[in-house]
């Protein structure tokens, strides 16, 4: 097959004209054309008066060598590259050895998945919950204030990434093509098609939910054995390598080799790591608030008069502003027609994030609005990162009225540092619900000094970013795990304990749900080849 790129169309195209674009590309008569795909389809709309889509096309074609040679030295015509997966290993028979994976996020699933594929029977634990209950439990704390520490917006089968937007696009190199297999996998376990070729790809929490439950059932049918409100307590390593883990209640499972996707959140397994030897050390961060705008003045300023276009959905924006202060404030994990969420894992601390349904069709948009954090802002222990986390935590939930309120602040107010005493034409979204007043003592004074200059900075990207009823909600800490757990980089095993795969946002080697499904692959093939040469 051939690919063509850069295929450009009006926004109201019809099939019709891609097909007619796609023969004039090539020069050739409709019926030398077999068929395509669309491997990619992505907008641009810099001009807001005439948004195009921008395509890239797999072509199958009646004699391809020959349109192949007259076109060779075009750039934007190239043979379709092979992006199906191959797998690197495959377990003998009778293998009496199995791999452990802990932790049931984006990363646990796929090394699971792929170890499962490879014939090696993983043993899968999580310290939370299945879905389905672990969903229950969260719409506790939202409803009712009522918080499970061990199963929760952070914590249980999914992991993070079941409750935000499940954006499925990351900018991580992928020379082997793993995004497509994630990808794939995705659409075996009932996710739209489209994910295979729009440019921003994304889910939502509720679809996320049955595609879990039907990748664990996968996996169980190829051997894989789950086990949920199973906490690891401790690693039995002797001499640098592993021999198994200690569960809760004192079980231990012998193993040689051991897939470490804890997420950013497992503050006690962290310290746990710490003090069995396992190398960690601090790693930068970000820590700021959840902004809240009407959805449809991001679409207007964005899309101009095609807002609200079925085609284009809910807009979304990227914002960076380097403050004077020397810190740099951007916008995170936006999420087009969402609400913001309660995250917290820990009794007595506010944490917000970011989430939306498949649809993008809520009132609002919501961004976190952060700032860069290093290890030099909180020196010392290589876990000093999480005492500082909480630090931060601690503060909004007493500021937030010690009840799981968040903190919050009229935008307009917060910029000119007054108070806020009442909401305006935007009502926020965070359940259990805001608590309005000053944000300032819940975040370093640098961190709202730089916020609050970046605001009307970003209003000149995006006109009313900075009005006076939008609203902030604090805090927002879970960015990203305060530690990295280095590892090798030919074999993927930590620094100092051979048969330990530190892998995915908890060992910080990934940011979202596809680089951490992404790392859960090469960890598993990893794995696989260590498995097979012991």
């Amino acid at each position: 097959m051939l690919r063509l790129t850069e295929v450009q169309l009006p926004l109201d195209h019809t099939d019709a004209e891609l097909t007619a674009a796609i023969l004039a590309r090539l020069t050739v008569p409709e019926a030398d054309l077999l068929g395509y795909t669309i491997y990619r389809r992505a907008y641009d709309a810099r001009k807001k008066s005439a948004i195009i889509f921008i395509y890239t096309i797999d072509v199958e074609l009646r004699d391809e060598a020959t349109v192949k040679q007259r076109l060779q030295g075009n750039n934007h015509v190239s043979i379709t590259p092979d992006t199906s997966y191959k797998f690197v290993a495959h377990a003998p028979a009778g293998l009496s050895e199995r791999p452990v994976v802990i932790g049931t996020g984006p990363c646990g699933i796929f090394a699971g998945l792929i170890l499962a594929q490879m014939g090696f029977r993983p043993i899968i634990l999580e310290r939370g919950k299945s879905v389905r209950e672990r969903t229950k439990d969260t719409f506790g704390l939202w409803r009712k204030r009522e918080l499970h520490p061990e199963s929760n917006v952070q914590f249980g089968e999914g992991g993070a990434g079941t409750f935000s937007d499940g954006k499925l696009w990351s900018q991580v190199k992928d020379p082997k093509h793993y995004g497509r297999k994630v990808l794939h996998e995705f659409v075996k376990a009932d996710a739209p098609e489209e994910i295979l070729y729009v440019s921003k790809p994304h889910i939502g929490t509720f679809r996320l939910v049955k595609m879990v439950e039907l990748m664990r059932a996968q996996i169980e049918q190829l051997g894989g054995e789950f086990r949920f409100e199973t906490k690891v307590e401790k690693l039995h390593i002797e001499d640098g390598q592993m021999r198994g883990v200690v569960l809760a209640g004192g079980e231990e499972l012998a193993a040689k080799h051991v897939v470490l996707a804890i997420g950013h959140s497992a503050r006690d397994t962290f310290q746990m790591l710490y003090d069995c030897g396992v190398y960690v050390e601090a790693k930068p961060f970000s820590l700021g608030f959840r902004i809240e705008h009407p959805q449809s003045l991001i679409d207007n300023c964005r899309f101009g008069k095609f807002a609200g276009h079925p085609m284009l959905g809910a807009a979304d924006y990227k914002l960076v502003h380097h403050a004077q202060n020397g810190r740099s404030v951007y916008s995170f994990c936006m999420c087009p027609g969402g609400t913001v969420v309660a995250a917290t894992s820990e009794p007595g601390r506010v944490v917000t994030n970011g989430m939306s349904q498949y649809s993008r069709n809520e009132r609002n948009a919501n961004s976190g609005i952060v700032v860069g954090i290093t290890p030099a802002d909180y020196p010392g222990h290589p876990l000093a990162g999480i005492a500082f986390q909480r630090e931060w935590e601690s503060r909004a939930y007493e500021v937030g009225g010690g009840t799981y309120d968040a903190p919050g602040q009229l935008v307009g107010d917060f910029i000119a540092d007054r108070p806020s005493t009442e909401f305006g034409s935007v009502q926020p979204s965070y359940k259990p619900g805001v608590h309005l007043g000053s944000l300032n003592t819940v975040l370093p004074d640098y961190a709202i000094t730089a916020i609050r200059e970046a605001l009307p900075a970003f209003d000149k990207q995006i006109k009313g970013f900075s009005m006076h009823d939008a609203v902030l909600t604090g805090v927002e800490t879970r960015t990203s795990s305060p530690i990295r757990i280095k590892r090798k980089d030919d074999d993927l095993q930590s620094l100092n304990t051979r048969g330990l795969y530190p892998a995915g946002e908890g060992a910080g080697y990934a940011g979202g749900i596809m680089s951490a499904a992404i790392d859960g692959i090469r960890v598993a093939e990893a794995l696989g080849l260590a498995m097979l040469a012991d």
